[in-house]
């Protein structure tokens, strides 16, 4: 080859593509590799790795003549490919297929895609706070991490402007994320039937994995995660991120979202940057949290109806009715001490200033996140995304499956659609199949509340000492506590079963619909799982929150539910009130849905991973390849992001719907988040193949959710205030009916008296023996007492107090949304620098390229006056001349 002519070399060069000096090293390279397989590249030790797919030979002759359809097809797309026989192989079964996107088909599609590319390096400085450094510095990392390439202005890549741009290194122009990105539209394009044939059902990659013909399709790493590639044109972004950022030690530092944006793409960036946010927003709503915990836990002494109710003379002294028909006795309201000093802990005057601060904390966090997330768009070039989404991302699916074409008024191309007729009739369906499931929750949880009921009785018979304590052993176990467990199991089991089969229906029917891009199939799919996921997560609280308690009846005139025949006897609250009984409820569904996701995130893929991981770990590098190490990693699917944003939402919705009732519910949600980020992360890094990379301009249908959740948390918020609290009543007592301005003699006061005698025999206790010395009980109400003209009705007291919830709810609501609107106006969604950077950026671009087409249109109007025609090598020359002075 050394003494070949010249001639020879430029033909090799031009017709294969290939620099020359990689074919006259070729020998050496492929010899200096194959003793490292641990390796992104060729094995020529020059080109990328951009995508592998994986398949096994069966001897399946349709999948053999799949695969040979499909990889042609890809061939005559430009791509290069490249075979690792199965003998190569750990498995000794498996073929792995190389993918490589030359420089020509990146440019082709690059502009197909609108992929911004920079053309001038940005004049405009980040601002740092240099008096802030020192209180910083313990939370920041290198700045390499934080920003590892400078900060460009950018342009839509346009193949017939190459010039424009900043090209130093073709091979390094596009990044790793962006080249996935394209080999992966391409693959999800390319048909597997030959040339003479018409199948469009015979599309894509996506149909290939269904039907078995490859096993994985999936981009590589750049290097194991523990340690730096050894190729020194590898980056090691990964080890990178799993120093800095995916170790449990760094929780306190900062996250490289740069860096994630540039190794997983814009949307997973995003995602990330979203939590983060919303975690360092939780902790001043967790500082306020605790300091109302603290006054509760300060006051704890002067709680005046605790110590009424504690009582021997006064609590002793008072005989209540039996909570339950038959099994359960009169009880004295002294066996509630404990209860009642625990609900003072979540049910005082602090809790009220923590449900106003909450609703403005709400408003405060989805402004500056709209700022925060304005911010991003831009640095991330993400400005005009939204456009480029609806015109060219549209899904495979609907190409496929809309074979009628009609032309877009905008383009004037002919583009596939969806009649209104089918589109009707999808939507009917799926509507009519949320509805339907959303109804099976609903019954489901009329049957939990049925099972309360029924077994609250048998409990209560287990678990009794009457006349002296309510039902106790040991003073902790109730019938109450047994009763609300046993639900919680349950309902807890029939929430997982439920969530099993209903994401797959909610998948299959989001499909039916057959969405035209990516944005709306996810929107889509975001609401109907959100509908379905608060129905059945919140369903409980709003259950104990607004309907236990409240539609009781009286001991003469209890309340059934389905009626009297069912001998279902509404439920009553716990002794120590409703709202303790809600602060239960939600610290178990709050705290173990948390637990039980950690545990399916952490510990189910480490278990699933280890063994590989750790044969992974210990093998050779000249063993061990790196689609090998890739291979049998876990998939990461393409709503897989979709399932991190519901849990946070849903989290979300704990702590601001029923925040008033445990104001530490911000406090858990800080510290599951602190350790959120880190397991998201040690995931991504170590235990997922490298997704696609794919780009968002935004959190998608979410931030509409959480705007929704954030009004409705102001309305619940103020009901539980009202209606599941004991405040309201508290207070009217001390403001219009105390007698000496204190809380003395509230107990007694709230408190309805019934005749013992006038009690239907059907409501009496079994084993009750008459006692001459006993002849009323007592119960929670405003009714008149026996022998008033007017006795059971609600007294007057009762409307004062109603009055004065109606009148809470409506100025806590005006109040806090009048705060909201003015703050939400107050504070700009997109930064004034921003904004500025943004106009600079388009000015330049028109400025520059003006100066562009100027210096093209000089050189080809020179050209014209030269006899000698030019070479195209010389004329590329001058255009990056000409750029160079542009710049």
């Amino acid at each position: 080859m050394g003494d070949a002519p010249p001639l020879l070399f430029l033909l090799l060069e031009t017709e294969l593509r290939l620099p020359l000096r990689i074919i006259l090293d070729k020998k050496p390279h492929t010899e200096s590799l194959q003793s490292n397989r641990d390796t992104v590249f060729f094995r020529d030790g020059v080109r990328r790795i951009d995508f592998v797919l994986s398949y096994v030979d069966d001897k399946d002759e349709r999948k053999q003549e799949r695969r040979k359809e499909f990889e042609a097809n890809l061939e005559k797309e430009g791509l290069e490919l490249e075979t690792e026989n199965k003998a190569d192989s750990k498995d000794q079964k498996t073929y792995f297929l190389k993918i490589h996107a030359p420089w020509e088909v990146l440019t082709k599609y690059a502009d197909v895609l609108n992929i911004k590319a920079p053309f001038k390096e940005s004049d405009i400085q980040h601002g740092q706070d240099a008096h802030l450094d020192w209180l910083s510095c313990p939370f920041r990392l290198p700045d390499h991490i934080m920003r590892p390439k400078p900060d460009y202005f950018t342009y839509p890549f346009d193949k017939n402007k190459v010039g424009f741009f900043l090209i130093n290194d073709k091979e390094t122009f596009f990044p790793p994320s962006t080249r996935n990105r394209i080999v992966f539209y391409i693959l999800a394009r390319a048909p597997y039937y030959s040339e003479g044939r018409k199948d469009r059902e015979k599309t894509g990659i996506k149909r290939l994995l269904s039907n078995g013909t490859y096993t994985a399709a999936f981009p590589l790493h750049d290097c194991r995660y523990w340690k730096i590639a050894r190729n020194a044109k590898c980056e090691s972004e990964r080890f990178n991120l799993y120093k800095h950022w995916a170790r449990f030690l760094c929780f306190y530092k900062e996250q490289p979202l740069n860096l994630i944006k540039k190794y997983y793409g814009e949307k997973i960036g995003i995602y990330f940057a979203w939590l983060g946010f919303y975690t360092e927003m939780l902790f001043f709503a967790a500082v306020m949290g605790v300091i109302c915990f603290t006054y509760g836990v300060l006051s704890y002494g002067d709680n005046k109806s605790s110590e009424e109710i504690c009582d021997a003379e006064i609590g002793g002294s008072i005989l209540m009715c039996p909570l339950c028909d038959k099994k359960c006795p009169f009880w004295k309201l002294n066996s509630t001490c404990l209860s009642s000093w625990q609900s003072h802990l979540f049910d005082n005057e602090g809790t009220v200033f923590f449900a106003i601060f909450m609703g403005i904390w709400v408003t405060l966090f989805l402004e500056f996140w709209k700022r925060r997330q304005a911010r991003l768009e831009y640095e991330w070039d993400l400005v005009d995304f939204e456009e480029e989404q609806q015109q060219v991302q549209i899904r495979p699916e609907f190409e496929i499956k809309c074979t009628n074409r009609r032309q877009n008024k905008i383009t004037q191309e002919m583009e596939p659609y969806l009649p209104v007729t089918s589109k009707c009739a999808r939507f009917c369906l799926s509507g009519a199949t949320v509805i339907f499931w959303i109804s099976l929750i609903v019954a489901c949880i009329i049957g939990v509340i049925a099972y309360r009921l029924a077994v609250y009785a048998a409990f209560a018979s287990i678990i009794k000492d009457p006349m002296r304590k309510i039902q106790l052993v040991g003073r902790f176990i109730t019938p109450q506590l047994a009763t609300s467990v046993t639900a919680s199991c349950i309902n807890f089991v029939i929430i997982m079963i439920l969530n099993f089969f209903y994401e797959r229906v909610a998948i299959w029917i989001t499909d039916m619909e057959i969405p035209k891009t990516h944005l709306e199939y996810e929107n889509r799919l975001t609401i109907k799982m959100f509908l379905f996921q608060f129905v059945n997560y919140y369903s409980s609280c709003f259950y104990v929150a607004f309907f236990k308690g409240k539609f009781v009846g009286y001991p003469g005139k209890y309340s059934y539910m389905f009626g009297n025949m069912t001998q279902l006897r509404n439920e009553e609250c716990d002794p120590g009130g409703c709202l303790i009984e809600l602060t239960t409820q939600l610290v178990i569904v709050m705290a173990g849905k948390q637990l039980w996701g950690n545990i399916q995130e952490a510990l189910l893929p480490l278990m699933r991973n280890w063994w590989s991981s750790r044969k992974g770990r210990h093998s050779p590098e000249n063993h061990y390849s790196r689609w090998e190490q890739d291979y049998v990693l876990l998939n990461f699917s393409q709503i897989g992001l979709f399932y991190e944003y519901l849990e946070m939402v849903i989290q979300f919705g704990f702590i601001t719907l029923f925040v008033a009732s445990f104001p530490l519910a911000p406090l858990l949600a800080l510290f599951n988040n602190i350790l959120e980020i880190r397991v998201d992360a040690w995931k991504f890094t170590t235990q997922f193949r490298r997704p696609v990379a794919s780009k968002a301009r935004n959190i998608g249908a979410w931030q509409e959710i959480l705007n929704a959740v954030a009004i409705l948390s102001v309305v619940t918020n103020a009901f539980i205030m009202a209606f599941t609290s004991d405040m309201i009543p508290r207070m009217v007592y001390l403001y219009a009916y105390s007698k000496d301005a204190s809380m003395s003699g509230y107990i007694n006061n709230s408190l309805s008296v019934y005749n013992i005698s006038q009690i239907h025999p059907d409501n009496m206790p079994e084993d009750y023996l008459h006692d001459n010395s006993t002849f009323t009980c007592r119960y929670r109400d405003y009714r008149y007492p026996p022998g008033h003209e007017r006795q059971y009705t609600h007294t007057m007291q009762f409307w004062h107090i109603l009055a004065a919830k109606m009148a809470f709810i409506i100025i806590m609501e005006h109040v806090v949304f009048v705060v909201k609107f003015f703050v939400a106006w107050l504070i700009p969604d997109v930064p004034s620098d921003v904004k500025a950077r943004i106009k600079r950026e388009r000015y330049l671009i028109q400025e520059y390229l003006h100066k562009y087409e100027v210096e093209r249109l000089k050189l080809q109007l020179s050209a014209s006056f030269i006899t000698e025609p030019q070479s195209e090598t010389s004329l590329t020359t001058g255009e990056y001349e000409m750029v160079s002075e542009c710049s």
